[in-house]
């Protein structure tokens, strides 16, 4: 039973400051001679599957941190619509549209929604409804989403705001 639990210390790598080592001593040493007495039974080992990003975490092979590259823009085509300048921002988690341009795509209806918007400068707007499952097109690709349509000033060089989800698809290229 020892050299069982001696070769199972061998393999055993942790990662633990040195201070709280020290502190701690007098318990791991109670703790470690229960266990080689046989005053205290280890509990059955089991063995368990971990998903790549957990087996990296504890490996500690984590990806390099790269820099926010803030918010910048992408063309897309609504339509029969091309804007080329559709901002990405990174903080937001909706699809904005001013009305203004929702009327020149001529849809028929909004959905209504009970969403109120607050923005950065803490001001409460409510939207004008949701233009569900909207064909945009982004290079090659097509997404179906949805947009929040509100009563605002259109930008004339950048009408259209899409959020963080249209970034999850860097990898299909």
């Amino acid at each position: 039973m020892y050299q069982k639990f001696v070769n199972m210390l061998k393999k055993l790598h942790v990662n633990v400051p040195f201070s709280e080592v020290l502190a701690n001593i007098p318990t791991y040493a109670k703790f470690l001679k229960e266990i080689v007495s046989n005053k205290k039974k280890l509990k059955d080992f089991a063995e368990l599957s971990l998903i790549k990003e957990y087996n990296a975490v504890l490996q500690n092979h984590l990806p390099i941190k790269m820099k926010d590259p803030g918010s910048f823009t992408v063309p897309c085509q609504f339509e029969h619509l091309l804007v080329d300048k559709c901002l990405c921002d990174l903080g937001s988690n909706v699809n904005l549209m001013p009305l203004s341009f929702f009327r020149k795509l001529k849809f028929a209806n909004l959905v209504p929604t009970q969403v109120i918007l607050q923005l950065v400068d803490r001001s409460a707007h409510y939207p004008m409804g949701i233009l569900e499952d909207l064909l945009v097109k982004i290079d090659k690709f097509y997404f179906s989403t949805d947009f929040i349509v509100l009563d605002m000033e259109e930008d004339i060089s950048m009408p259209i705001i899409v959020s963080r989800g249209f970034l999850a698809t860097r990898e299909l290229t």
